[in-house]
């Protein structure tokens, strides 16, 4: 998977198309990403003795990879990824728009 937790994304379809946000959590298995304030669900709660009020929660669900494009902070678009090797002979990922390196993101 191309997309990697810590990484800015754009939405690109469904009903928070358009929506710029950080990347909380990948599942490559499953081919999903949590993005930070995108999809977001109630769930209910049963009291517990952690919780004794119980009540409802919202927090974030996971959406399709195939949803997000990795987004550029400084050239302002959302593009793909790519691969090059750069001096050291280390394999980085890319802009498909521009070629710049993308900084950031955690295995």
């Amino acid at each position: 998977m191309k997309i990697k937790t810590g990484d800015k994304v754009k939405v690109v379809s469904g009903h928070y198309k358009g929506t710029i946000g950080e990347v909380k959590a990948v599942s490559p298995s499953k081919n999903k990403v949590i993005v930070e304030g995108v999809n977001m669900i109630k769930k209910s709660l049963k009291p517990t003795q952690a919780n004794p009020e119980g009540g409802i929660t919202e927090h974030e669900a996971p959406i399709n990879a195939s949803n997000v494009m990795i987004y550029d902070g400084k050239g302002k678009v959302a593009s793909r990824v790519g691969y090059k090797t750069d001096a050291k002979g280390n394999k980085v990922r890319v802009y498909k728009k521009n070629g710049n390196e993308i900084k950031g993101g955690k295995k």
